[in-house]
């Protein structure tokens, strides 16, 4: 089965598998994973489910929404790999990919 794993700021991994179909977000909440607050439920109106992705996985995210960057515009440890998980949607291709979350959400 296809997997992601996330690393959390102290260096803890988290692999859980992919649910295609589902958001990177709400895959993290199914797991128990910490560091993803996700307080407005998925709807991209918070930031405090930001991820930053790998490199070299970045284009397999898609493109970011205008409503999203300004979020991440807001978010003080955004990268220029950076996502609001919510706005991630997974698929198989995604096998591998490894995100990392911040020390703090917004």
């Amino acid at each position: 089965m296809a997997n992601i794993t996330f690393v959390e700021h102290d260096g803890t991994e988290h692999t859980v598998d992919i649910e295609e179909g589902k958001s990177l977000m709400q895959v993290a909440m199914d797991n128990g994973v910490p560091g993803i607050d996700a307080d407005c439920g998925g709807e991209c109106a918070c930031g405090t489910c930001h991820v930053i992705v790998d490199d070299r996985w970045i284009k397999a995210t898609g493109a970011v929404s205008e409503e999203e960057q300004q979020m991440l515009d807001m978010t003080p440890e955004k990268e220029v790999t950076s996502r609001l998980s919510c706005s991630v949607n997974l698929s198989s291709e995604m096998d591998g990919m490894v995100v990392r979350l911040p020390e703090f959400q917004m």
